[in-house]
């Protein structure tokens, strides 16, 4: 335990990481059982592939996150809804 005592490992702080590793592990079954997931162009005249199309949903969903800190506050129930809406949409059009 004293190789992380640096870190504030507050509920939240779990949460996020539980989070990004239940990405990680839909994405590894999706793959398991939908192999390939070909790349496909999207509005921005990207070819992504549904990796790609997480990690920029997950980059997106940290600058809404840090721009709803800066600009409203610390209750960020607003900003997680903000970043579910903009996941959804990046996997269907990016």
């Amino acid at each position: 335990m004293d190789l992380i005592s640096w870190m504030a490992w507050t509920p939240q702080t779990a949460l996020f990481f539980l989070f990004i590793l239940a990405c990680l592990l839909t994405m590894s079954v999706w793959e398991f059982f939908s192999p390939g997931g070909a790349p496909r162009r999207g509005v921005l005249g990207l070819d992504t592939t549904r990796g790609d199309r997480l990690f920029i949903s997950l980059l997106g969903s940290a600058f809404i996150h840090l721009a709803w800190l800066g600009l409203v506050g610390p209750d960020l129930r607003g900003a997680v809804g903000v970043s579910a809406v903009y996941a959804l949409l990046v996997f269907l059009f990016v």
